[in-house]
């Protein structure tokens, strides 16, 4: 933990940085939402059937989730700065060559590149927060970032309502990509790592590296001995797998199929379905902030790293069984209540589960790709859980089978966190182990 007094640190200028890759992430999610809220719109260019529709929604995570192993590495080579612009560039340029999209192929095309694109975003923000933020400071800084998405998620139906609305969906789709550009522009300019950058004060870099933070070159010799492969014969590694993807049982159902079961299961009208369908949305984001502050302030106290992450972890999964009670409930208030506790434990679990990439990593030049290979793993669960959703509610014609899957996938996460996960620490440089 940290000598440093916190009252004697000038300068908050991690905190700056962090809010810039939030903003980042926003956009990010917007791009990717973009789509899915233009497609109603776009039937009369394209007339595609709803598997046609299927197939191009479904192209964006194909490739994103294949590019997260590659991803990881890159960033790792090549830092976060040329990462990130690179990137963004990529993706934002993508988004706007939607508009000029005509067929099928095409669009299915673009949506695939999109995709490979937005892959290094997750791991690259991880690899900030290791950089810029000391061991007690992580989870909330992980938190913020990672909120960004359910920000970008919540607002892009009605920005891109808006903006189809004022110019027609292929200018919308060129006005976003120009957000990302200028995003990109401006973290190229501001972006530097701690001990690059030149307004961070000698007492907040001091802070940093005394507070745990992974600065390049500050690790130990014998990480360098190992390899990218060898980081999968460690029991750490696998159980952030496992975990990750159970998380994402969970929150793809909200991505998914939410709005499906409130309009079929509790007859919610589009009226209702407009002003309550983002407030589990609005309510996980708080949820993500509060497990990132109340981590961080238990390791400030003096609790090891282990006993917060899993603790909290855990915790957060446990709270997200309850998606599993929402089916069973008469009222749809109560359902929505349920539900958005459910996802606010997930939030709360996740701002913890991004922030081990660097409490494990052997060695800086492995946080991103440690938050790659679990990030790989994690967005299976986007490609499992619509399919699994789908069938079973097709066989019982309800969401009370499905949901009480994902909610005992939920205990498999929390059993995986407090008990296949051991000790959170760099693992071992000499030997494997578990």
């Amino acid at each position: 933990m940290a000598t440093t007094s916190r009252s004697t640190v000038r300068g908050r200028l991690r905190w700056y940085m962090i809010s810039y890759v939030f903003a980042g992430l926003v956009i990010n999610y917007l791009d990717r939402a973009s789509l899915g809220v233009a497609l109603p719109f776009m039937g009369e260019t394209f007339r595609l059937s709803k598997t046609e529709e299927g197939m191009i929604l479904a192209a964006f995570f194909w490739s994103y989730d294949f590019f997260q192993l590659a991803a990881g590495w890159f960033v790792d080579r090549y830092g976060p700065r040329r990462t990130f612009t690179f990137a963004s560039v990529w993706w934002s340029l993508f988004t706007s060559l939607t508009a000029l999209a005509s067929s099928f192929l095409t669009l299915f095309g673009v949506r695939l590149l999109l995709g490979v694109g937005e892959s290094p975003a997750a791991t690259t923000s991880a690899k900030v927060v290791g950089r810029w933020f000391p061991r007690h400071e992580r989870a909330l800084a992980t938190g913020i970032w990672d909120s960004g998405s359910r920000v970008g998620g919540v607002i892009a139906l009605p920005v891109v309502t808006g903006l189809i609305a004022w110019l027609g969906w292929r200018w919308t789709f060129a006005v976003i990509g120009v957000v990302g550009l200028l995003w990109a522009y401006g973290w190229w300019r501001t972006y530097r790592d701690p001990q690059e950058h030149p307004r961070i004060s000698e007492e907040e870099l001091a802070y940093l590296r005394e507070g745990g933070a992974r600065f390049e070159g500050d690790d130990h010799g014998e990480a360098d001995k190992i390899r990218w492969r060898d980081l999968f014969r460690y029991r750490t590694i696998w159980a952030m797998m496992l975990g990750f993807f159970c998380l994402n049982m969970v929150v793809y159902f909200f991505l998914t199929f939410f709005p499906t079961y409130l309009v079929e299961e509790r007859e919610f009208s589009l009226l209702k379905l407009g002003l309550f369908g983002a407030l589990p949305g609005l309510v996980a984001i708080g949820g993500e902030w509060l497990g990132g502050w109340l981590a961080d302030r238990r390791i400030t106290a003096g609790d090891s790293v282990t006993k917060v992450r899993k603790l909290f972890i855990s915790g957060g999964f446990l709270v997200s069984t309850v998606i599993g009670v929402a089916v069973w409930v008469p009222e749809a208030w109560m359902a929505l209540a349920l539900l958005s506790v459910a996802y606010a434990g997930s939030t709360f679990a996740a701002a913890n589960i991004w922030s081990l990439p660097a409490d494990v990593a052997p060695a800086d030049r492995y946080v991103a790709s440690i938050g790659g290979i679990q990030n790989f793993a994690s967005n299976f669960a986007g490609i499992v859980s619509p399919i699994m959703i789908g069938v079973l509610v097709d066989r019982t014609s309800s969401f009370t089978v499905p949901l009480m899957v994902i909610s005992g996938v939920a205990l498999l996460g929390a059993f995986t966190y407090a008990v296949i996960l051991k000790r959170v620490e760099p693992i071992g440089v000499a030997a494997p182990r578990g």
